[in-house]
C-alpha cells in the first residue's frame, strides 16, 4: 500500500532515514522514485541480445524485473540507494608485478560484502517501518535489480565507460544496496556523466573486454572468467590473466576519479593480511578443508576449490617460476578434471619443451577425461 505524507513530513522522514543509514555505516545515501531508470530496458535488451552476459542465464530469465523496479514490486514508490565504501589503502595494480603472488580483487580480501550490506540494509529498513509503517524490501546484488543505473538516477555517481559506478567522492570503490519502499520520499537529482574524453579504463583491460565505451562483454572479462565461468579458461585469455586468480581491478584502479577515494571505514572490508598477496605455491597446496578455512566468510569460498585451483594454476603457468612446476605436477593428479587440465597448461609453460613432451604423452595415455587429455595433447 502506498504510504504518503505531507511534503514537510516526507522530507523529515528522509532526513531521519539518511541519518540512520549513515549511523549503520553506509557512506552515502540517496533517494529516487521507483520508476525505471532511463534507457534501462533498451540497454539491457542490447546487452542480452549480443550475448555479452555469457553463461549468466539469470540475467535473461528475469530481465523484465531487472529493467523496471515496479515490475519487481508493483507497490514500490521510492528506492533508497545506499553505498558502502571499500576503498583500498594501496594501489591494487602493484601486486601484478609480483608473479609468484596471487592477485585477489580488493572486494574479496575480507568478508563477503553481501552479508555485511544486507545486515545494514535490514537495520535501516526496520527503522523505516518503525517510523512510517511503510512496507520495505531490501536488495543487494543477487536480486534482479539494476543497481548501478538506479544509483546514477539517485545521484550517487555515474556509470563510467567501464560500466561500473564512479563517484566523485569515493572513486570506483562503492558497494551498492537498495531499499524499495511504499513510502513516497522526495527524490534526489541524478548524477551526470563526468568521464569526458578519458578512456584509461578501456585501454588497460588485459583481455579487451570492452567492445565499445559503456559496453562490457563479460565473456572476455577476467572477473567473469575467474568467478562465474565454471569451465576451463579459454586458451586465448590465459596469458592475459597474469596472476589474477579472483576477479580483476584494473579498470577500476586506473580511474582518475580515484584521487578522491577514501580508505574503507568498515573494518570487515579492510584486507586480511593473508589475502593481500598470498604465495601461489601455498595456495596450490590447499585441500578442500584448508580452502574453506582460509576463505571462511569470503566471497572466494563460493567458487569452490576446483575453480579456485584452476585459476591458481593459470597464474602459476604465467609466473615463469620453474620452482612452481612441482605444485603443478602434484595437481596434475587431482581428482578434479578442471584442476588437472589447468595443471597441464601450467606445466607446458614451465617445463623445458622436451621434458614436457615426454610427460604429456604419458599423461594423455593415462587420462580418462577427454577434455583433460586434449589439454595435454594441444600443449605439446
Amino acid at each position: 500500500m502506498e504510504t504518503t505524507f505531507p511534503s514537510g513530513r516526507a522530507t523529515e522522514l528522509k532526513d531521519l532515514i539518511i541519518a540512520r543509514a549513515l549511523a549503520e555505516g553506509f557512506d552515502i545515501v540517496r533517494v529516487t522514485d521507483a520508476g525505471a531508470a532511463p534507457r534501462n530496458r533498451e540497454g539491457l535488451h542490447a546487452y542480452l541480445t549480443a550475448g555479452h552476459h555469457g553463461a549468466m542465464e539469470w540475467m535473461e530469465t528475469r530481465k523484465d524485473e531487472r529493467a523496471d523496479p515496479q515490475t519487481l514490486w508493483q507497490a514500490a514508490r521510492s528506492v533508497i540507494v545506499l553505498g558502502l565504501n571499500y576503498g583500498p589503502d594501496r594501489d591494487p595494480l602493484e601486486i601484478l608485478a609480483h608473479k609468484d603472488r596471487a592477485a585477489i580483487s580488493v572486494y574479496a580480501q575480507n568478508e563477503d560484502y553481501h552479508d555485511l550490506v544486507k545486515k545494514k540494509l535490514k537495520a535501516v529498513a526496520g527503522f523505516i517501518f518503525e517510523k512510517a509503517r511503510a512496507d520495505v524490501k531490501v536488495f543487494v546484488d543477487t536480486a534482479p535489480v539494476m543497481e548501478k543505473p538506479l544509483a546514477q538516477k539517485a545521484g550517487l555517481g555515474w556509470q563510467g565507460k567501464h560500466s561500473n559506478l564512479v563517484s566523485r567522492q569515493f572513486g570506483s570503490w562503492l558497494f551498492l544496496g537498495s531499499i524499495f519502499t511504499t513510502l513516497e520520499l522526495p527524490p534526489d537529482p541524478p548524477e551526470s556523466d563526468h568521464c569526458g574524453n578519458c578512456h584509461q579504463c578501456l585501454d588497460i583491460c588485459p583481455t579487451k573486454a570492452f567492445p565499445a565505451p559503456y559496453r562490457l562483454d563479460a565473456r572476455r572479462c577476467i572477473s567473469y572468467l575467474t568467478i562465474e565461468n565454471k569451465d576451463p579458461i579459454p586458451l586465448e585469455f590465459r596469458a592475459a590473466m597474469g596472476n589474477r586468480i579472483y576477479g580483476c581491478d584494473d579498470c577500476l584502479a586506473v580511474c582518475p576519479w580515484n584521487k578522491f577515494a577514501q580508505t574503507a571505514r568498515e573494518m570487515k572490508l579492510r584486507p586480511r593480511a593473508e589475502l593481500q598477496s598470498p604465495a601461489l605455491g601455498e595456495l596450490a597446496r590447499l585441500d578442500d578443508e584448508s580452502f574453506r578455512t582460509l576463505f571462511r566468510k569470503s566471497p572466494v569460498k563460493r567458487i569452490g576449490r576446483a575453480r579456485f585451483l584452476r585459476n591458481v594454476l593459470i597464474a602459476i603457468g604465467n609466473s615463469g617460476d620453474a620452482l612452481l612446476a612441482a605444485e603443478a605436477r602434484a595437481l596434475s593428479q587431482d581428482p578434479s578434471p578442471l584442476v588437472r587440465g589447468a595443471a597441464a597448461w601450467a606445466l607446458s609453460r614451465l617445463l623445458p619443451a622436451d621434458e614436457f613432451a615426454i610427460l604429456a604423452r604419458q599423461q594423455a595415455l593415462a587420462e580418462t577425461d577427454e577434455t583433460v587429455r586434449a589439454e595435454w595433447t594441444v600443449s605439446i
